[in-house]
């Protein structure tokens, strides 16, 4: 089992000004509200409360910087597409997320976390051409997996693959069997490992 440093809570934007010095690598988490990706992101770094879970979707509403080292650095991204908040709201998380993604240099790549029962949604969509814009490696997590049949959910995940095509990585995954973790966090892993081999990154003044 592919071991997680040690991850804490950095600091939390509600404007892009507030980010963090942007340096080293980071890797991001996005999805829909109810898609797992607090439980994603918990089962992933072996932490039970990092990410907050709720039972009420929606409760992400700035983005939640984590530090692994001085270096290497993980961000929890607004749920989009919960339909139960004020329209100016969901256009600042839109603003600030598509802000995030075309400016962060240290971003080495994006885990886009969609329940595997409600794939590839108008919004993950969005999160696709966002990220493909800045040439960004994605990995997308099937969550909820245990909630599928083990023929269904293969079949989910083979369409998955063929429609997002080239360049994009998925994976079926659940925070409550496990099935997955090991998988999920050698990517992230290696998204960090990867942009950190390419120079050192100072954009801090941007």
């Amino acid at each position: 089992m592919p071991q997680f440093p040690s991850v804490e809570f950095l600091t939390s934007s509600w404007q892009p000004r507030q980010f963090p010095a942007d340096v080293g690598a980071e890797v991001a988490f996005a999805g829909r509200s109810n898609a797992g990706k607090s439980s994603a992101l918990n089962a992933i770094t072996g932490r039970k409360d990092l990410a907050r879970t709720s039972k009420t979707p929606g409760r992400t509403q700035l983005i939640n910087f984590f530090a692994l080292n001085e270096q290497q650095r993980l961000a929890d991204l607004p749920g989009y597409g919960y339909a139960k908040v004020p329209e100016k709201m969901r256009d600042h998380w839109r603003q600030l997320m598509e802000r995030y993604v075309e400016t962060r240099a240290s971003l080495g790549g994006v885990v886009i976390v969609m329940d595997s029962r409600h794939p590839l949604t108008e919004f993950d969509w969005q999160m696709l051409e966002w990220t493909g814009a800045q040439n960004l490696p994605v990995h997308l997590l099937l969550t909820k997996a245990d909630k599928l049949g083990r023929g269904e959910s293969m079949a989910t995940l083979k369409k998955v693959r063929s429609t997002v095509g080239e360049g994009v990585t998925a994976q079926l995954f659940s925070a409550v069997s496990k099935a997955g973790v090991d998988e999920a966090r050698k990517e992230v892993l290696k998204m960090l490992a990867t942009r950190l081999s390419h120079g050192p990154v100072d954009n801090a003044s941007g």
